[in-house]
């Protein structure tokens, strides 16, 4: 879900081409994007001989090899055991899952295709094993891997001020509230899409965040952003009914204490724990040095993506060309050239 703090950030625009640095990427964030995206029109997701679903493998062979090709570095960053208090956002993401299946359901009986693909979209699930399959193929990409031993966001923030990328990718807010100096969103999802329920295309390009010019433009602290994201909603509290971004910037730059915010609104929260999630996150140092490239396991790769998954063979051949140089007939990686 993540924190709604749009309405009071600036944004500056930014091309791909101009991220020729390391990054480091939020997986799930943007696997659940390749699994709600990359459909049939129906809603039905991509899929083997088998019936395995092979939307996420897709959206992160074919993007990867794209980004690769203008010059970005990556480094993908996986979630492990999510936080107690993120409970209640789990469980209300599996009812919204259940509903929109539903939905899905009826859409597709009525024959409404449009209707239909949009709640599918809703209905996207990271299983295990699409995970590891994740792994397994930045693994034979030759692409680095960080497991987080918590929130994968707060993993990429950290790594970010750390020096060890220049900017975090996501599509969530969150990554500021944890600290990140540069967030760039949109990056896997840049081009042109089409709205629900409507004849209307936007174009949907990248996007960068300076939360140090933010921070100085708003006339607050870090500690105040994380105060407004807890006053909006997080992942790890439901925030304040009826307030929203620009109310809850007054109300930090008016109290110099949560606890005197609280009681101004009249409501009670236990926010203590919430606030040191983001100050305090739960990850592992990681040094630049660490973040080492691999070689392409090109043969390994068509195994998997081709034999395996049904994948062309001739666009595998076509992408790997055009993210790492090679002729398309080469079993040897130049994955170096890419540095």
């Amino acid at each position: 879900m993540g924190v709604k703090i749009q309405n009071i950030l600036e944004k500056e625009p930014i091309k791909l081409e101009e991220m020729k640095y390391w990054v480091a990427v939020d997986a799930f964030n943007i696997l659940y994007q390749f699994l709600s995206t990359i459909r049939q029109p129906d809603g039905t997701p991509l899929m083997d001989h088998e019936g395995n679903i092979t939307s996420h493998l897709a959206g992160l062979f074919y993007r990867t090899c794209n980004l690769i090709e203008k010059g970005v570095k990556l480094v993908y960053v996986f979630d492990g055991k999510p936080s107690i208090l993120k409970k209640s956002t789990i469980y209300k993401r599996k009812e919204i899952k259940e509903k929109a299946e539903e939905k899905y359901k009826a859409a597709l009986k009525a024959g409404n295709l449009e209707e239909a693909r949009m709640y599918a979209q809703q209905t996207s699930r990271l299983t295990e094993e699409m995970v590891e399959e994740s792994k397994k193929l930045l693994e034979l990409m030759g692409i680095p891997v960080v497991q987080a031993p918590s929130e994968g966001e707060a993993q990429a923030a950290q790594m970010c001020k750390w020096g060890v990328v220049e900017a975090s990718v996501s599509q969530d807010f969150d990554s500021l509230l944890f600290g990140a100096p540069i967030l760039i969103r949109n990056v896997t999802i840049e081009g042109r899409r089409k709205l629900p329920r409507k004849r209307t295309f936007i174009t949907i390009s990248p996007e960068r965040y300076d939360l140090a010019k933010n921070l100085a433009r708003l006339g607050i602290s870090q500690q105040k952003l994380i105060w407004i994201g807890m006053l909006c909603g997080t992942d790890f509290d439901e925030g304040v009914w009826g307030i929203g971004p620009k109310k809850a910037l007054k109300l930090v730059k008016t109290y110099d204490s949560f606890d005197k915010i609280l009681e101004k609104l009249d409501v009670e929260m236990e926010w203590k724990p919430v606030e040191e999630i983001f100050l305090h996150p739960d990850v592992k140092k990681i040094k630049k040095e660490e973040i080492k490239i691999g070689e392409l396991q090109r043969d390994k790769l068509i195994e998997m993506m081709h034999e395996k998954h049904d994948f062309s063979l001739e666009r595998i051949n076509s992408a790997l060309h055009k993210a790492f140089s090679e002729p398309l007939d080469s079993s040897q990686s130049q994955l170096k050239k890419w540095f």
